[in-house]
């Protein structure tokens, strides 16, 4: 697994002019490429009148899923420089559609890969993008009595507490990077005399 990737801190929608040609860029976050696949299916219905709706998406954390698709612009105009430009900003679980209203004057291929290219990293640049580190999730019990302190302690030093169980004893999720596993693991029997128990499990991504 990446220890972190990129992806779009929210969906929205960007617009750029290029000689007279509008070119509207949505992006959204796709978990899965059926998400992005109806995202690009609610653009084209919404902008069932362009000229071209041309997209691209990338899927999974080491980008293992990488599709674009051009939509009548020459081959290699459209989908292709904007697949590049999610790469080469290292975007993930992402889809970027861009709908072209042509404007009457003829870009040529260039003048294309330019446009289509540029409407996603001016998108990617107004929209913003953030940072989702790979974490080790982990389950701490502890007794009633140390639980509010040590609860404290861990929101104050940053640590994600994801969840919090009262049971017989109190049951926090939390989320670590991998490099603190075992700091953390004796800070915790420090701060709690060692008597909280400590249980490692899967992984999850997060914001960093």
């Amino acid at each position: 697994m990446q220890d972190e990737y990129r992806t779009i801190a929210r969906a929205g929608v960007h617009e750029t002019e290029v000689n007279r040609s509008r070119f509207l860029c949505a992006l959204a976050p796709a978990a899965s490429e059926q998400e992005a696949q109806e995202f690009i299916a609610a653009v084209r219905k919404e902008h069932a009148d362009a000229t071209h709706n041309c997209w691209a998406y990338v899927i999974g954390a080491d980008a293992a899923v990488q599709k674009a698709s051009d939509d009548g612009e020459p081959g290699g105009t459209a989908g292709v420089p904007m697949l590049q430009m999610l790469l080469r900003r290292d975007m993930r679980y992402v889809v970027a559609v861009v709908t072209r209203y042509y404007g009457g004057v003829k870009l040529g291929a260039g003048g294309l890969i330019r446009a289509y290219g540029g409407a996603v990293g001016e998108a990617l640049d107004a929209l913003g993008t953030l940072t989702r580190r790979r974490y080790r999730l982990a389950t701490v019990t502890v007794d009633h009595q140390r639980a509010g302190k040590v609860q404290n302690d861990l929101r104050a030093t940053g640590r994600e507490v994801r969840d919090v169980r009262y049971g017989e004893a109190v049951t926090l999720e939390i989320a670590l990077p991998d490099a603190d596993v075992d700091a953390f693991r004796a800070w915790l029997a420090d701060a709690t005399a060692g008597t909280a128990a400590f249980e490692l499990g899967g992984e999850a991504y997060g914001d960093a």
